[in-house]
């Protein structure tokens, strides 16, 4: 049998994977620092029981930042008997800048108040079936933006060891703290101005969009209240926030014979107007405008648009309403009142 040789092809020498970078500990901190452990937790951790001094606090920050060590959030819920986690499901659709502002407040000042602020992003699941995928995670507090909770949902919060449950909403929750949104004032103040204003065939605007439901229902039953028992009527009048939903409605306007509109918001005024204006209706002469939240770009249109200004606390306020409900469970649930309507009177109406 003839000898057959076979030559092997030289193959590389496996590289081995480097080895995972250990993950820094406080105690890492506080050798790097020069300092115990416990220090490097004060000062972390913020604590104000402890009095510990600037050159110290600064020492132990920069070996943090030097070895990348973040705390452990989980250890830190441990040790405190319940975690710093603020719980803010989103609502199913955008809401406009002066909320979306608001919120941005809002949560700025609960991290200044060593809150970790979450939002929830929405899943479907409402009512007292979200509550129980939010008190999955354990917040210390959730703050319900809508009517989108029940007692049995705080009920449930509380249970899993939520000490705040805040409410944003036009009604109060049993079991929970309530911050009140008057919109069915915004809707009073607007059809009030232009009741005032001679006008008397009033349409409201309520956006196709739903979610924003929980606002402009609201919103139209307060001008529907404002002009009961008047000579005035009101016509609601839906409204995707598209051109093509605007132009088609405007092409309707002359037929349906209204002389006035509340359009829910400065947005959806601003897209009405134009298209009015479009298809040859005049603003103020044909038809008043008047929006709500006070954008910048209403003043810029031309007519400037007429609007309900809303002023909202600061987010600092209510950021302290939480922390107290936070370091005061037992307390009874408390209202507040968060918003007042004022008209801005300009060319448009």
């Amino acid at each position: 049998m003839p000898y057959v040789m076979v030559q092997i092809p030289n193959t590389p020498t496996p590289t081995k994977s480097p080895a995972p970078r250990s993950v820094p500990t406080s105690a890492d901190v506080a050798r790097l620092a020069g300092v115990s452990r416990a220090t490097v937790s004060y000062v972390l951790n913020n604590t104000s029981a402890v009095r510990i001094s600037e050159p110290t606090r600064r020492r132990v920050h920069e070996a943090a930042k030097e070895l990348g060590y973040v705390p452990h959030a989980a250890a830190r819920s441990l040790r405190a008997g319940h975690s710093r986690m603020v719980l803010m499901p989103t609502l199913p659709v955008p809401a406009g800048p002066l909320y979306s502002q608001f919120v941005h407040d809002f949560q700025g000042a609960l991290s200044r108040l060593d809150y970790t602020v979450v939002q929830y992003g929405a899943t479907g699941l409402r009512g007292d079936d979200a509550a129980r995928a939010w008190a999955e995670l354990r917040p210390v507090a959730v703050l319900v933006p809508g009517p989108g909770i029940g007692p049995e949902g705080v009920a449930v919060l509380k249970r899993s060891g939520a000490r705040a449950v805040v409410t944003l909403s036009a009604v109060p929750v049993e079991g929970a703290h309530a911050l009140l949104l008057d919109h069915a004032g915004v809707g009073r103040s607007a059809a009030e101005h232009l009741y005032a204003r001679g006008r008397r065939r009033i349409g409201v605007v309520v956006p196709a969009e739903p979610g924003l439901e929980i606002f402009s229902g609201p919103r139209l039953n307060g001008a529907r209240e404002a002009l009961h028992g008047t000579d005035a009527a009101v016509t609601e009048l839906s409204l995707a926030y598209t051109e093509e939903s605007a132009a088609a409605l405007a092409a309707r306007w002359t037929d349906l014979g209204l002389d006035a509109v509340f359009t829910y918001n400065d947005e959806y005024g601003m897209l009405l107007m134009r298209a009015l204006q479009d298809e040859g209706i005049r603003v103020p002469e044909d038809t008043a405008v008047i929006g709500a939240d006070d954008l910048m770009l209403g003043r810029l249109l031309r007519p400037r648009l007429s609007t309900v200004r809303i002023a909202l606390p600061s987010g600092r306020d209510l950021a302290s309403i939480v922390d107290r409900a936070v370091r005061n469970p037992s307390a009874e649930p408390e209202s507040h009142d968060l918003y007042g309507a004022s008209i801005v009177h300009r060319e448009s109406s």
